[in-house]
């Protein structure tokens, strides 16, 4: 039996398996503008050969150690003959929710704040949220904010909160040891049925700004040296 498309995302389609759980299908399309990649933009910008193949090697790299932390996710195995995940059903907090850490100011973070911090100044595992919304260019959101419309619960956010930092320190770690700099990550999380949050969708090169020797490196690039 064929399984069921239930969602076509920017860079992943999903599909319901007759076993409760989902499937995940990574593809080549990255987000960008103008055909350069940034992990910040709303829409699809290029296609990049091999892209679903590496965010995929690297998302099971990282669930895994994160599995092993004991920190929820919703990863439960992966299949990269044909580029798929299976993952557990979770609920997604609103219309979509990013979660973004920062050990750096660059970016948005920095296109906000330049008044009152330099580029690239340390940070201290700052986490801030934005809804998914392409025509409002993702707004940023409070946890004051997400308790008052109702989208997530004030200890759903402090879960978000402390599990983000606990993630984002076991990728850094991770990419110190081969000489790289992890500035800011960008993660989603969703709750299951009981209301536990627990990390969902990727982690991948393509979510994450990284650099090298002060340089940043794109994310084919990373995931090159990442593996090698």
């Amino acid at each position: 039996m064929e399984n069921k498309l239930v969602y076509t995302g920017k860079t992943k389609n999903v599909y319901a398996l007759e076993n409760g759980n989902y499937l995940l299908k990574f593809k080549d399309d990255c987000t960008g503008k103008d055909g350069v990649f940034d992990p910040g933009e709303n829409s699809v910008g290029l296609t990049i050969d091999g892209v679903g193949d590496v965010n995929l090697r690297m998302s099971i790299y990282f669930f895994e150690k994160v599995n092993a932390a004991g920190i929820k996710t919703h990863y439960v195995s992966a299949n990269l003959d044909d580029t798929t995940m299976e993952v557990l059903p979770a609920k997604p907090f609103g219309k979509g929710l990013e979660v973004i850490c920062r050990h750096k100011a660059v970016g948005s973070f920095l296109r906000r704040y330049s008044d009152y911090i330099e580029e690239g100044a340390d940070l201290p595992a700052y986490v801030e949220t934005t809804f998914k919304n392409d025509e409002k260019g993702d707004p940023l959101v409070t946890k004051d904010g997400l308790i008052a419309l109702g989208v997530m619960t004030d200890a759903q956010y402090e879960d978000v909160k402390v599990m983000t930092q606990k993630i984002t320190k076991i990728v850094a770690d991770d990419l110190k040891e081969k000489g790289l700099i992890l500035y800011d990550i960008k993660f989603e999380f969703g709750y299951d049925k009981d209301g536990q949050v627990m990390l969902i969708d990727e982690i991948a090169s393509g979510n994450m700004r990284v650099y090298k020797d002060g340089k940043y490196i794109d994310p084919m690039t990373l995931s090159k040296l990442f593996f090698a």
